[in-house]
């Protein structure tokens, strides 16, 4: 009994029984740095330290990922930052009610480009890549010339039509005034293949997590136009889901399973550890790619081109830090205005009663008082207010936070979700924005955290 967490003996006793529902379990993985906190808890014995026994699946796509743990085949996995939502609104092939009670990361994608690509936006349009974060208008330079001549629209790569990365990149294009639906050809490719694509020409860029950017880089291939740190600092990348009947069914399995992730996470986001982690994950049977590559993100230092030098990248990549690791309901509200802008929505929803549905900060505190952890008392928070870091006092103990500033400027209220989709030029709404207030009359609650006062510059 000495190893058994506490919560877990108090678990067993007011239930009544043994302790755990399930023991052995199958989790799906994509191979990307950001799987790092379940490989961490597989190879470390965090899993096992809370009486599971996991395999770890390594899957093929995000469209595999949804439809294993849809079925059953999965117990759970990595998943998307939005597909939970998309799961549980429909939005694919057949509907699921899908949670996360925990983030597995902040931050760890970039935009990349072919060299051919890169060249013409430099000879188009030098100064618009003289200065980071890179706008896309010297693409748009290339698109605008591409269409004068009757040239093919030139052809982006997202991992899966509703994720971090479709969003990413939509964005960054939009702001520059490119509309991602007709100005050029978007593609789905599973982001091992990213960089094949790129090499064959079928593909002139794609926004994917790393280490496949980076790869492309060191091969020479292609060069990093932004991260998405530079997009949106600290933002919501990958979560860990499952099937709402199966929280519910195994609740203590769920949480013995958060309880080994948060540890897990604690582990791999402290700095000493971070050359160990790129070991653990670079491996074979987990992401394939040469450790070298891999260490470079993970370690903190990022290069952007091979003919240029790597620069310090300390938070690329954020694992536990910043509570890095609680599943805002804000975050979720943010995708689903995305969903919403591109058309991926097309009725009047509750946003807030669609996020409160999938994301569960109740299910996360419970797990993370196992640990003593700080978290946070609210669900939600404004987004693009800091441009240094802060703290967050509404937590059980105060709680760093990194900057959360967009590139653009641009604040993000998760109380007011209409304001902010009235604010861009570039979208393809299919619902009428009258409609969308009439069904967004109440406030989210828990919209205006406490912190400290802001720093801006």
């Amino acid at each position: 009994m000495s190893i058994i967490p506490n919560w877990l003996r108090r678990g067993a006793h007011a239930g009544g029984g043994d302790g755990l529902e399930k023991t052995k379990l199958t989790l799906g993985f994509i191979p990307l740095t950001d799987c790092a906190p379940l490989v961490v808890a597989k190879e470390r014995g965090y899993f096992a330290k809370a009486g599971l026994d996991v395999e770890l699946s390594k899957e093929t796509s995000w469209a595999n990922v949804r439809d294993k743990v849809g079925i059953g085949i999965l117990d759970g996995a990595h998943m998307l930052a939005p597909m939970p939502l998309a799961a549980s609104l429909g939005l694919g092939p057949s509907q699921k009610p899908t949670v996360t009670a925990l983030s597995l990361d902040l931050n760890g994608n970039a935009i990349t480009v072919s060299q051919a690509l890169y060249e013409r936006m430099r000879e188009l349009d030098a100064g618009a890549l003289t200065h980071r974060p890179f706008s896309a208008q010297a693409l748009a330079r290339v698109i605008a010339e591409r269409r004068e001549r009757g040239g093919r629209p030139l052809t982006f790569a997202v991992v899966y039509p509703l994720s971090t990365h479709a969003y990413e990149l939509r964005y960054w294009l939009g702001a520059a005034g490119i509309d991602p639906d007709r100005d050029l050809n978007l593609v789905v490719v599973p982001p091992p293949q990213m960089v094949t694509q790129l090499r064959a020409g079928n593909v002139d860029g794609f926004c994917v997590g790393e280490p496949w950017s980076s790869v492309a880089v060191a091969e020479g291939l292609g060069r990093v136009l932004i991260t998405n740190h530079e997009l949106w600092n600290n933002n919501p990348e990958k979560v860990f889901g499952v099937n709402l009947e199966w929280a519910e069914q195994y609740p203590r399995t769920h949480r013995a399973v958060l309880t080994a992730l948060l540890e897990a996470a604690r582990w791999t986001d402290a700095h000493e550890n971070r050359p160990a982690v790129a070991e653990l994950i670079a491996q074979a049977r987990y992401i394939n790619a040469p450790v070298e590559t891999v260490r470079q993100s993970m370690t903190g230092t990022f290069r952007y081109a091979l003919d240029e030098a790597p620069v310090a990248m300390p938070d690329f990549n954020v694992f536990f830090r910043f509570a890095a690791t609680f599943p805002w309901r804000s975050h979720a509200v943010w995708f689903l205005t995305q969903m919403l802008r591109w058309g991926q929505i097309d009725r009047a929803i509750d946003l807030s009663a669609a996020a409160e549905a999938c994301y569960r900060p109740d299910l996360y505190r419970d797990a993370a008082d196992a640990l003593g952890l700080a978290v946070p008392t609210v669900d939600y928070k404004p987004e693009g207010r800091h441009a240094r870091g802060w703290m967050l006092t509404d937590a059980t103990s105060p709680i760093a936070m990194g900057p959360d500033r967009f590139f653009d400027g641009r604040g993000f209220d998760p109380a007011d979700p209409v304001s902010y989709l009235a604010g861009f030029d570039v979208h393809h709404l299919g619902v009428s924005l009258a409609n969308l207030a009439a069904a967004n009359t109440g406030p989210a609650s828990g919209t205006a955290p406490g912190t400290a006062p802001a720093t801006t510059g």
